[in-house]
């Protein structure tokens, strides 16, 4: 587990790009904020956390798939995962910032165009917390 990585993921990367195309600006992985998001744009007040879908268990994704063994130690870890990811966005919302959460699966070609659609939509609004 080592090897995986942590952050410049391809998702994240993609997410970046476009906004950045966009005429967004926004920083990485700000450590003073809670789960450190992978991007923050701080004049929208705005946080986008981009989950790998195993990783961070999006239930109902066809990316998502408890392995076969170790299943006990794996569902413990994702689902601390879960709950950390939660307690994160919880505190983020209550300190006045709007999150959003980009499924992987939502990046994948065929859902691409509806996610930025909606993340736009979500950075140019008011509402507090957001899933895609």
């Amino acid at each position: 587990m080592s090897q995986i990585k942590g952050k410049d993921t391809k998702p994240e990367q993609i997410v970046r790009k476009y906004l950045h195309k966009l005429g967004y600006r926004f920083r990485l992985h700000v450590k003073d904020l809670p789960g450190k998001p992978d991007i923050v744009l701080p004049k929208y007040k705005t946080i986008i956390f981009i989950n790998g879908c195993f990783w961070h268990g999006h239930h109902g994704c066809r990316y998502f798939k408890v392995p076969k063994t170790r299943s006990d130690w794996w569902l413990n870890k994702i689902n601390g995962n879960v709950s950390r990811d939660l307690k994160n966005e919880q505190t983020l919302i209550r300190a006045g910032w709007k999150v959003v959460v980009i499924w992987e699966c939502g990046l994948k070609r065929n859902n691409l165009h509806e996610t930025f659609v909606y993340l736009l939509n979500i950075i140019n609004t008011s509402n507090k917390s957001n899933e895609f």
